[in-house]
């Protein structure tokens, strides 16, 4: 007998597919940096999120 919980889980899954997918690959980075990176790791990650914030800030500019 499955758990009334699980099928609402997938059914809300099943609905918000995009923002399961983004709050999955949200968790997994959040995970990878607690857990795993090395400081190699950590100089990239600080470069890629530092050219991410100018493209977001950039990108924001041109909404009006």
């Amino acid at each position: 007998m499955k758990n009334s919980q699980t099928e609402a889980n997938k059914k809300w899954q099943e609905k918000n597919k995009e923002y399961a997918k983004y709050l999955s690959n949200r968790s997994r980075a959040r995970s990878f940096i607690r857990n795993h990176a090395t400081e190699e790791d950590i100089d990239e990650l600080r470069t890629l999120l530092n050219e991410r914030e100018e493209l977001i800030k950039t990108d924001d500019n041109k909404i009006e």
